[in-house]
This record gives C-alpha cells, sequence and structure tokens, in this order.
C-alpha cells in the first residue's frame, strides 16, 4: 500500500498534468495570418508589417500564409473551418465579406455567421490609372479614348466582384462607354499588362498604384476620396471630372472563425490595434496610401453594416448584385 506522502505526490502530480501538458502547447504554438492573394500586394504588405510586432505582442511565432483564389473567397473559406482558438487570423479586404455575398449571393460563408470580427488595421482610396505612355490625362479624355478604340476598351482589376470591378461598371454606366472587364489573380500580371498597355487601365487601391505613379511608369488619372488624396495633391477626384457616384473608400481587416472565445478576440483586437499604431508601421502604410486605423470588434462590426448599405445600390446598378 502507498504511504500517506506517496499519495500526496501522486495526486500532485495527477493535478499538474493538465497544466504541464497546455504549457507544452502553448509553447509551440504558431499564429497564422492567412492571405487570400499572393505575395507582393496590398493585404500581404500589411500582414508582413505587423506580423513581427503581433510575435512580440502575443508571445508566439506569427507567419503569413498565402491562399490565394476567388478575390479572397477561398482564404475566408479556409478561416471559416478554421479552429476558433484565435491561431489563425484572417486578414482580407472589405471586398471579402461585404461585397462578394453582394455580387456573388451565396460563396461558401456567411460573414455574420462564419467570421467573428477582430480589428480594422487600414483604410485607402482607390484609382484609375494607366501607362505613362498612354494619351488620356484626365477622365474625359479617358473616356473620349474608349469611344474612340473599342477594341482596345478595357479595364483591369483583382477580380471580379471587386470594388475595382464595381466602380469600373458604374464609370461605364456613368459615361455611356463600354468597357470589358478584364479579372487578374495578382497584382504583378495586371501592372506588367497595364505598363506593356496590353490592358488600357487598373481600377486599383491607391496602395498599388502609388509607387508606379511616382516612378512616372502609369498615370493617376483620379481617385475615389471626397477630398483630393493627400500623396497626391495634383490628382483629382472623380467627382471632380463629372463622375460624383464613383466615391468611396475600402479597407482591410481581420477576422477569426466564429465560435473564438471573446477574451481571445479582445487579446487579438488590442495586439492588431496597437500594431498598426506603432509609429514606424504607421509611417510605412501611410507612404503607400494606408491610413492606419485600429478598432475594437463592435466598431468593425457596425462598420461593416454601415459599408454594406452604402455598396448595395452601386452593385445593383452595375448589374452585379446577386438577387
Amino acid at each position: 500500500m502507498w504511504s500517506i506522502r506517496q499519495l500526496g505526490l501522486a495526486l500532485a502530480l495527477t493535478l499538474c498534468l493538465p497544466a504541464f501538458a497546455a504549457g507544452v502547447h502553448d509553447a509551440g504554438r504558431t499564429v497564422r495570418i492567412v492571405v487570400g492573394f499572393p505575395a507582393g500586394g496590398t493585404t500581404d504588405f500589411i500582414a508582413r508589417l505587423i506580423a513581427d510586432q503581433l510575435k512580440d505582442d502575443l508571445g508566439h511565432p506569427v507567419i503569413v500564409e498565402n491562399r490565394p483564389g476567388a478575390a479572397g473567397r477561398v482564404a475566408a473559406t479556409t478561416e471559416k473551418n478554421a479552429a476558433p482558438d484565435g491561431d489563425t487570423i484572417l486578414l482580407t479586404p472589405f471586398v471579402v465579406p461585404v461585397l462578394a455575398p453582394l455580387v456573388f449571393g451565396n460563396v461558401g460563408f456567411l460573414p455574420e455567421k462564419h467570421l467573428a470580427p477582430v480589428s480594422q488595421v487600414a483604410t485607402y482610396q482607390y484609382g484609375l490609372a494607366v501607362a505613362a505612355s498612354h494619351p488620356a490625362h484626365t477622365v474625359p479624355e479617358f473616356i473620349a479614348w474608349v469611344r474612340a478604340h473599342p477594341s482596345r476598351a478595357n479595364y483591369g482589376t483583382l477580380g471580379v466582384g471587386t470594388a475595382g470591378h464595381i466602380l469600373g461598371a458604374e464609370l461605364g454606366r456613368a459615361s455611356g462607354a463600354t468597357m470589358v472587364h478584364i479579372p487578374y489573380s495578382g497584382k504583378g500580371s495586371l501592372g506588367v499588362d497595364l505598363l506593356g498597355q496590353r490592358v488600357a487601365a487598373d481600377f486599383d487601391a491607391l496602395s498599388n498604384l502609388v509607387e508606379l505613379h511616382r516612378e512616372g511608369k502609369i498615370r493617376i488619372l483620379a481617385t475615389s476620396g471626397a477630398h483630393r488624396f493627400a500623396l497626391l495633391p495634383e490628382v483629382p477626384t472623380f467627382g471632380e471630372q463629372g463622375f460624383p457616384g464613383l466615391s468611396g473608400s475600402g479597407w482591410i481587416a481581420a477576422y477569426v472563425p466564429a465560435g473564438t472565445p471573446a477574451d481571445v478576440i479582445a487579446r487579438l483586437s488590442k495586439s492588431i490595434a496597437h500594431a498598426v499604431r506603432q509609429p514606424e508601421i504607421a509611417a510605412k502604410l501611410r507612404s503607400v496610401g494606408l491610413e492606419p486605423t485600429g478598432t475594437t470588434p463592435q466598431e468593425l462590426a457596425s462598420i461593416m453594416a454601415a459599408d454594406t448599405a452604402y455598396w448595395r445600390p452601386l452593385v445593383r446598378s452595375s448589374g452585379l448584385l446577386a438577387e
């Protein structure tokens, strides 16, 4: 028979085993930031920029995992099916949780049911750009060129149902000019075709256009904000050029699978907001046309609802609304 001392030691060891096992698992954790686009784009840039800061804050390795496909929807489905433990974070533009359900209807996930909001990380404007060698210097000049060159009248975006696609369709509707939409799977291939004038124009986030514009390789004809963009004061807005309907901004936000504990979401939200507000990170974001934010989960949910109401009429007028 065991002595009282032996029984006490056995009981203590038994009580410690769950904590020890949890500690081992915790020590081996790796947090993944899932990005639904190839490396090199805006979302990927943000993910890699904040990964090191999150690693320091969370105390675990943080890696970026690119899962491109279907304009970000493949990554959202991956996130939906991930374990709700906070170890898998979806970083995505608003195209996925706001526009995709409006355009496609059944996209394999319901944002309000399958994705838990964590934090908006940054906002941005959109722009219409052409190659530097293109003859158009304004939106009206571009529309005139489209009418004069119907066989070459097209524009590229990063996918069907993206904001660029919708804004391009709205420009065509508002101007009465016919333009063919060409979807691309990544920023790199679209940029190459734009510079080579194999595609006439690019409707994209300014963060994907600013550097090429500064280098004189492309020309941004207009921006989508209510006021001129601070980094491009020489570029007029669509509204200034007679197209007030082409307005609106985009954003990128973080989500986790629905069912993730509230305290885990709160910690991730606080860590992400802290990361994007670090002076060095914020400066890098602003240098490419991104405005760092960092919101609470509740604020992000409100932003999603407001933007769904804003974009629904634009998607409907574009003819892309899924009824």
